[in-house]
């Protein structure tokens, strides 16, 4: 099972393309089942086509009662069927242990999202601050480019971080993102995130001409030529760089958002995927259309977008009640 796994793993890199956390991911889960099967049965571990479907039943059980969340047990076993689904291509198997589980159900919950206000004070709040520290105004720089951008263009942190210099188009205002499955999409920005990223990109230019020094030909992040080093790695061609030159890695995003949500004093936690909801959900409530929305996330499905409508129905609600003078018990005091 080692080996196949290895195999699946080398597939979602190389054919599927898919991002590096998504491939963590993948390999964090299947490692878990394989090492739970060396206790359940360990004929299974050592060989995938003798894995049963109460095997796979008696994983989501040993999650459960370690406390795994619904929605964390649900991936694991998405990863284990998407697995399965590559050995019976691969080896022309009729037989899908996965197949008849039932995924748990996972609670539905609507994605957080930020007030216009408060969004606007998150982006802005780099502008506003003190430089500290070894190239603090380099860091403040890109931080409020990356802000813009994630607001702007409603971009997931793996896009972002992703971006090559040739994926952007100052002029034209757009940017070319990589998405999900290898996708490729434009999306438009606004005049905010132009100038935020062309002062990022002016001041960061010694930077990228110092790191360029010690990269070899070709290497970077030219589509056509190579395909983006890994995140944290020099790179001159990466729209956004830590201060060593190396490209930005999802986790310094996520550390960079939590440090001005901190200084912002919004108590709220948020991921940067939040940014992205909050792109659809402002763009939907001033009348923008599900099908557009859908084209500018990058989503496959429209289903996938439709949960925006909901988020929309509950602030409708909370501005009734709040606002209509009737909206509430008028016997209570």
């Amino acid at each position: 099972m080692v080996r196949d796994i290895a195999r699946f793993i080398e597939h979602l890199r190389s054919e599927r393309r898919s991002s590096p956390h998504t491939v963590r991911s993948y390999a964090s889960d299947l490692e878990q089942f394989r090492v739970f099967l060396e206790d359940y049965d360990p004929k299974a571990a050592g060989s995938p086509r003798t894995v049963g479907t109460m095997a796979v039943r008696a994983f989501l059980a040993s999650l459960h009662g370690r406390g795994v969340g619904r929605v964390s047990a649900a991936r694991k076993l998405a990863s284990i069927r998407s697995f399965f689904r590559f050995l019976r291509r691969a080896r022309g198997w009729n037989d899908d242990p996965a197949g008849p589980v039932r995924s748990p159900r996972a609670p539905k919950r609507l994605p957080r999202v930020l007030t216009v206000e408060e969004v606007s004070a998150l982006v802005e709040a780099p502008a506003g601050a003190e430089p500290t520290g070894r190239g603090g105004r380099l860091s403040l720089a890109r931080d409020r480019a990356l802000l813009e951008l994630l607001y702007a263009a409603g971009l997931r942190v793996s896009e972002l971080t992703g971006l090559s210099l040739d994926d952007v188009d100052l002029r034209g205002r757009s940017v070319r993102v990589l998405g999900k499955g290898g996708k490729e999409r434009i999306v438009p920005f606004g005049g905010p995130a132009e100038r935020a990223l062309a002062d990022w990109l002016a001041q960061s230019a010694p930077l990228r001409e110092e790191t360029s020094r010690g990269v070899p030909a070709g290497a970077g992040g030219k589509r056509g030529a190579a395909r983006p080093g890994p995140a944290g790695s020099p790179d001159p061609l990466a729209v956004f760089l830590n201060l060593r030159g190396g490209r930005l890695t999802d986790r310094a995003v996520r550390q960079i958002l939590n440090r001005w949500l901190l200084h912002t004093a919004t108590t709220r936690k948020m991921s940067p995927h939040a940014l992205r909801h909050s792109f659809a959900t402002h763009l939907l409530d001033r009348g923008a259309d599900l099908r557009s929305i859908q084209e500018l996330l990058g989503h496959a499905s429209l289903s996938t977008t439709q949960r925006y409508t909901h988020l929309g129905i509950e602030q409708i609600q909370r501005v009734y009640r709040d606002a209509h003078p009737r909206s509430r018990d008028l016997r209570q005091p």
